[in-house]
């Protein structure tokens, strides 16, 4: 990295910056339920007001800058207004409008007085008591707390001198940018202000198309030099990381901003470019946790894209995360999605697949526990049956119970408005509906929690009860129901029993099974808002929430023991092998089950002492992107090292971990997070 990209990565790093920040206590929604304000109205006004309460911060060095001074968005109901919205209402999350992609191309191509102009006819044709009156009105209060911002900033570097940085907040936000440069200050403005209107885990997108024609501009007029625009770039990826500790999510780090390269344009052809090489190339050198880099590749994809990824995987960073367009494209038709949108996909916070513009998607809306539902068909029916096929059958009945029981706790949802956000969709004011009414598509997604559990239990059930007989139904229930106390022997029976990840059809073909069951217990099913409902292999947080309350399971897996990341072998269960692990998750149809959840693997950093063993996990990746798989993350890790750095984390502050579909500091998770990391099983060399 260049000097002044140095300055900048070392300021990050010093955290002294924070001391910048103010400490607030702003109480707008009682103010605004004190005169009855509307819920759109109260958003404009909200941002409006704290874009006049923000201080313009501008280092010398910076050329993009922007960092958050007031610490805390306010709310915009007061307590009494929440409780009473959710007594009849379904609320996710605060009920506010997140996990989605904005149309960044189409914002970037037209500039905001573009919109503000539409807005202010609109605003001139309605009458009063019009209803869209209230969200045009916010439109515009939105629009001009952006500009709000954009001039603070730009009379400060005005005022210190930054005449570049000056110049470009004259063109921006109101117009297009002119060059690559004036782009990613349009991008950091977008961003800064999403986050300042209350909105979380707002994708970047596919950075590398629709920032590439201001890029590919620059370079072939030569105003900038390849290194020119990887110093830039490297300042811009920089300046999304001065606020992260002010990201609301489970967890330091759960911040959502990933970046998707590569990929299909909407005719189906490859546009891996420059600059999604250059971005590759920028956060090797970076090694922030921000942006969360995903890869979109399929079966031509050159073996130079995944050997990048890989010298990224290397670093220890937890990305990039690999989508295989092969295997999502076809799902998302499936379920409905036109052909020209499925191929535009990007990924949402984590890893679930989502439409830029046109999508006001809820992607993580429930998770079905796996291992719950095979552990109280066990209790219940274990002793009626007759035959595992029998014991199956109930636990596909209760698959299907479980998943009524979800599609009917999310009807009739509460989102609160969000101008902001529906200026930056495809065609939200043209239409005058707010994004929290929803989108072109609005499905629902549910997480799969605990499937190697799940499979686990039943392949331990099969061949330790209805085959070997080597255990009793009654033993079994009390093995489980004391947490195998006094049952040291029938523990070790089951945990020697058929575990999936090993290419074993005996238990693998539990696990296709139980996905068939969660993907027929959804299929023609609609939720309140016209949309579908998606199944998927990951877990999110679940691995630990789903299963700290859960008693002991029938594959010898002990009360509050936490499931396994995603879609990934059992916590313990150590596989013959990563070919093995790759052979046992292909074979399930995941086309149905395709909301998003990655195979996750860990590998010992050893691995990557050498050209060699980096190339061989390059390899791994095109294998199992060739193999069918839907979607892959890699992590490099070295469970002493972990281990060194709970004891002395300050020998560790920029030690940085894959949680489950996010990279985090590993010194800022809570010990369950740090503790489910160091125990996943590691691939060596050896």
């Amino acid at each position: 990295m260049d000097n002044r990209v140095r300055i900048i990565y070392e300021r990050l790093l010093s955290k002294e910056y924070k001391k910048l920040r103010r400490d607030t206590s702003y109480d707008f929604a009682k103010e605004y339920a004190s005169v009855g304000l509307s819920a759109a109205k109260r958003s404009g006004d909200r941002l409006l007001r704290l874009a006049e309460l923000e201080r313009a911060i501008l280092f010398p060095e910076d050329r993009i800058g922007m960092m958050r001074t007031i610490k805390k968005v306010p709310p915009l109901l007061t307590e009494k207004e929440y409780d009473e919205i959710s007594a009849d209402h379904f609320i996710f999350d605060g009920g506010i409008v997140f996990n989605i992609a904005s149309d960044y191309g189409k914002t970037l191509s037209e500039g905001m007085e573009k919109k503000r102009a539409f807005i202010s006819e609109k605003l001139e044709e309605l009458s009063e008591g019009d209803e869209k009156r209230d969200f045009y009105k916010a439109c515009l209060d939105s629009v001009d707390a952006l500009y709000i911002i954009a001039e603070k900033y730009r009379a400060e570097a005005e005022r210190s001198g930054n005449t570049e940085l000056a110049q470009a907040l004259k063109v921006v936000p109101k117009y297009e940018p002119k060059s690559y440069y004036q782009a990613l200050v349009f991008l950091r403005l977008l961003n800064f202000t999403l986050w300042l209107n209350g909105n979380k885990h707002i994708t970047l997108g596919r950075f590398d198309q629709y920032a590439y024609p201001y890029f590919e501009r620059d370079i072939k007029s030569g105003a900038i030099s390849y290194d020119e625009a990887f110093s830039l770039t490297q300042e811009f990826f920089i300046s999304l990381n001065f606020d992260a500790d002010l990201y609301p999510g489970v967890q330091q780090g759960d911040n959502g901003q990933s970046m998707v390269l590569g990929g299909v344009d909407k005719n189906g052809k490859s546009v891996f470019n420059d600059l999604s090489k250059l971005c590759l190339e920028a956060s090797l050198e970076l090694k922030i946790i921000d942006p969360k880099i995903n890869i979109r590749v399929d079966k031509n994809t050159p073996d130079e894209v995944y050997l990048l990824g890989t010298e990224l995987t290397k670093q220890g960073l937890g990305f990039p995360q690999y989508s295989n367009d092969d295997a999502v494209i076809p799902a998302l038709v499936k379920w409905g999605y036109d052909i020209e949108d499925a191929r535009n996909y990007v990924v949402a916070a984590c890893w679930e697949f989502i439409i830029p513009g046109v999508a006001m998607d809820i992607v993580n809306i429930e998770a079905l526990n796996f291992p719950k539902i095979v552990r109280d068909t066990v209790f219940s029916d274990l002793k009626k049956v007759k035959s595992f096929d029998e014991l199956f059958e109930r636990v596909r009945e209760n698959i299907f119970v479980e998943a009524e029981k979800m599609v009917a706790s999310t009807k009739n949802i509460y989102i609160q408005p969000s101008p902001f956000q529906s200026l930056l969709m495809t065609d939200r004011i043209e239409e005058g509906v707010d994004i929290s009414e929803g989108a072109k598509y609005n499905n629902y997604g549910f997480h799969g929690a605990g499937l190697s559990t799940a499979t686990d239990s039943l392949a331990a059930v099969k061949k330790c009860v209805f085959e070997e007989g080597s255990v009793s139904a009654e033993v079994l229930l009390n093995a489980l129901e004391s947490d195998f106390e006094g049952y040291a022997e029938v523990r070790n029976r089951l945990l020697k029993a058929p575990k999936m990840g090993n290419n074993d059809d005996y238990a693998d073909g539990i696990a296709v099974k139980l996905l068939d069951c969660f993907a027929d217990s959804l299929e023609g099913k609609k939720n309140d808002r016209g949309g579908i409902f998606r199944a998927g292999t990951g877990s999110a947080m679940y691995y630990i929430w789903s299963a700290e309350n859960l008693g002991a399971t029938p594959d010898g897996r002990e009360k509050g023991s936490p499931f396994a990341a995603n879609y990934s072998p059992s916590l313990g269960v150590k596989p013959s092998g990563v070919i093995s692990v790759i052979k046992s998750f292909v074979k399930p149809d995941l086309k149905r089950v395709c909301n998003g959840g990655p195979l996750t693997l860990e590998f010992h950093d050893t691995v990557f002492k050498n050209d060699e063993g980096t190339g061989k996990v390059a390899a791994l990746v095109k294998y199992f992107i060739s193999a069918g798989g839907h979607q892959l993350q890699l992590n490099a890790v070295n469970r002493d090292k972990l281990l060194d750095a709970q004891k002395h984390p300050e020998k560790y502050p920029d030690l940085i971990v894959r949680v489950w579909g996010w990279s985090g500091y590993f010194n800022e998770l809570d010990a369950a997070y740090q503790n489910h990391i160091i125990k996943r099983m590691e691939f060596s060399s050896q």
